[in-house]
């Protein structure tokens, strides 16, 4: 498990990170959203939002939304670290938690996206998610901002700065692909953790 300073994201690995013990207590995990076909609790000690469903495009992720977001949120508000899994990491859990980048952020759908890239550059969300995500940039994400505000107050502003910087980050990793034919992109994104954090958490 790797994690940025202060990072606004919660922990994103794949189904077998999810049953580390000695790293979810390592980085004071205390909450598993588990989201895949088979989604059930795995350990004792932890409290479990399991969402059973399939990386499929015509799958309904969006009816998921606000209870993940509730999840995460109230996590992180009591100061402990949430991880979100799928099985690989790359389509169903990156969704659930682009949108709730979107809801603590100003951030449209890809800039969110682009967020997650910067700490887990497999992330990948099957065309279908992207559309809902886009869907719910277009009709729903003011609405659930101001659901977040009314019910547990004005959002930490670092949330934002930290997205800001994650995004920075990302557009410079793509400007150098961009420069370099991809030549140096591994390398270069290999300093990136590919899994990100615990908010209000500080490394020295």
């Amino acid at each position: 498990f790797k994690r940025l300073k202060k990072n606004c994201l919660p922990f994103l690995p794949s189904v077998t990170d999810a049953r580390d013990v000695e790293q979810l207590s390592k980085n004071n995990i205390t909450h598993i959203l588990s989201i895949h076909d088979s989604a059930r609790p795995m350990l004792e000690g932890m409290k479990y939002l399991c969402i059973p469903a399939a990386d499929s495009p015509s799958q309904n992720l969006a009816r998921h939304f606000r209870e993940s977001i509730k999840f995460i949120h109230e996590c992180r508000l009591a100061g402990e670290g949430c991880l979100v899994h799928c099985l690989a990491g790359v389509s169903r859990s990156v969704t659930l938690v682009v949108a709730y980048i979107m809801t603590i952020t100003d951030f449209g759908w890809e800039d969110a996206l682009s967020v997650v890239r910067a700490a887990r550059s497999c992330a990948n969300p099957n065309m279908g998610f992207q559309r809902q995500l886009q869907e719910f940039e277009k009709h729903d994400v003011d609405q659930f901002r101001q659901w977040l505000k009314e019910e547990y107050g004005e959002n930490s502003s670092q949330d934002l700065q930290e997205a800001k910087n994650l995004l920075s980050k990302y557009k410079e990793q793509a400007e150098l692909h961009q420069t370099t034919g991809g030549r140096q992109w591994n390398n270069n994104f290999s300093s990136v953790p590919s899994l990100s954090y615990s908010n209000y958490t500080t490394e020295t």
